[in-house]
């Protein structure tokens, strides 16, 4: 699955990441979970209500998954 629309450097809030405007199938509580887990990248913090993620480490992801 191919998402050319999606940054290749940048920063991307949530929304953009999770489907179905995004590339990533999950939900948002599967999401944070991974997060958590280390299995999803680590976010960082713009403010107190502002999460971003570098969207190289977002791209990283959904081409080693559909590789």
């Amino acid at each position: 699955m191919s998402f050319p629309d999606f940054p290749k450097t940048g920063l991307v809030r949530l929304s953009a990441i999770l489907a179905p405007f995004g590339p990533i199938p999950v939900s948002k509580s599967t999401w944070w979970a991974g997060v958590r887990s280390g299995r999803f990248p680590q976010p960082l913090k713009l403010g107190p209500r502002t999460t971003v993620w570098r969207a190289e480490d977002i791209r990283a992801l959904f081409e080693e998954r559909s590789a």
